[in-house]
């Protein structure tokens, strides 16, 4: 399939944060085969006509728990420990397959419908998210985190559920459509597990070449604690524990310091920035532009539908940059080229994928944003729109791996209507019955 994009504006995402105006662009396959002011030769399946649009890459998110978009506005108000305990683990008790497929797919629409192109995952049933993944077009990066709460005395893999699930998870999904889906490495975190699961993860992931995902100083508690019991901040307790020998990526950081940055930046570790979790959840302010100073390449992330609402990282991209800018009162402490960088080239560096940029050789993850919307009008400057005015109900198509998953609000690989019948009639009367 080749497909030519025509009157484009597009932000390119390079060194140089080039705006390609009145250019052409053209797909072959799941790669971006030519960005030019000339029209590519030869004859195209599909002509797109971009007038009026402007296209970006599409958003890359870094730090996700798809399914809980069950759990949208459900225990609000409470701190994060009474939340979790209280409210979300009792309901994800209840969960089946089938209602994991419900949840997965409507969080897919609305993340689809939004402009998201990649994502990480960490989340229980994996497999289940898989397959609904694999299908819906996008790419993900998905993992199960490892979760270990008895005696470290009395671990082995074969008594932790979650290294069997890291088993079979790598065995059944990893590289599936052709790299659509890569497997990652996971601790939830380091205060529900121990040493040696910390060991054995570390281990499967350099016996495979897997990436990592954990939960990293979301909360001061967390990090007091973890300070408390082994005398080091989580970052650098896992490092003695090879979590970090391989890509990985640590969401939140949201207590971590100057040490643990010279640890993440030594190391590639990138930082998972997730903003409106963390201030919806009282967690705090993670302290972004002091990690970007200290070469750490920070991210973006949603977190769940569980603590953020949505899945818009519009609205994530938006609060990134004002948040800093009103914490440091400085203008300039996030600017909107950050805030991009954060939300697509930052996130497929963190990922290890080869898309966030639209440049010939990158994988065809394209977004096309209607700016002819009353709220993209006027426009002075495009980076300035798209960070600070746009949101996802502008987004006017999602081009995922080369394949157009979503035009015009209409879904080309989900069928919207039937994950919203199984979400009404099956999964939520089983979960919050």
């Amino acid at each position: 399939m080749t497909t030519l994009f025509t009157n484009v504006t597009a932000l390119l995402m390079d060194e140089g944060f080039t705006t390609l105006r009145n250019g052409y662009v053209a797909v072959e396959g799941t790669d971006i085969s030519y960005v030019g002011q000339a029209r590519p030769q030869g004859s195209f399946d599909e002509t797109i006509d971009c007038a009026g649009k402007v296209m970006m890459p599409g958003f890359v998110n870094c730090h996700t728990h798809i399914p809980m978009t069950l759990m949208r506005g459900y225990g609000g108000g409470h701190d994060l420990q009474s939340w979790l305990h209280d409210f979300i683990f009792p309901a994800e008790d209840r969960w089946d397959d089938r209602a994991m497929a419900a949840a997965t797919g409507l969080g897919l629409a609305e993340m689809i419908a939004s402009g998201v192109t990649c994502i990480a995952d960490m989340y229980m049933r994996t497999g289940v998210i898989a397959r609904q993944v694999l299908d819906a077009g996008i790419s993900a990066n998905l993992s199960c985190g490892a979760v270990y709460f008895d005696s470290p005395d009395s671990f082995s893999p074969a008594k932790c559920e979650d290294c069997e699930n890291h088993i079979r998870l790598h065995g059944d999904w990893h590289n599936a459509g052709g790299g659509q889906l890569l497997v990652d490495a996971s601790i939830h975190a380091e205060y529900t597990s121990c040493p040696p699961v910390w060991e054995w993860v570390a281990g499967f992931a350099r016996e495979h070449g897997l990436g990592m995902h954990v939960h990293i100083s979301e909360t001061r508690k967390e990090h007091q604690d973890c300070l408390d019991k082994y005398g080091r901040t989580p970052v650098q307790l896992l490092d003695q524990y090879g979590v970090w020998d391989t890509r990985a990526i640590a969401a939140h950081c949201v207590y971590t310091t100057p040490g643990d940055w010279a640890v993440m930046a030594q190391k590639g570790v990138s930082c998972v920035h997730n903003p409106y979790s963390n201030l919806k959840l009282g967690s705090g302010i993670a302290p972004i532009p002091a990690m970007l100073n200290a070469k750490v390449n920070v991210a973006l992330g949603t977190d769940g539908v569980s603590s953020h609402n949505s899945v818009d990282m519009f609205a994530d991209m938006k609060l990134a940059a004002v948040l800093h800018n009103g914490a440091q009162c400085d203008p300039m402490a996030m600017t909107a080229r950050q805030a991009l960088e954060m939300a697509t080239v930052n996130g497929a560096k963190a990922l290890g994928r080869n898309t966030g940029r639209i440049e010939a050789g990158r994988t065809a993850d394209l977004i096309l944003v209607d700016f002819d919307a009353p709220n993209l009008i006027p426009c002075h400057d495009e980076a300035e729109n798209l960070v600070f005015s746009a949101h996802g109900s502008n987004v006017w198509m999602n081009m995922a791996r080369g394949r157009v998953i979503y035009q015009n609000g209409d879904f080309l690989t989900l069928d919207l209507e039937k994950i919203k019948a199984e979400v009404r009639q099956y999964a939520l009367p089983l979960m919050f019955r």
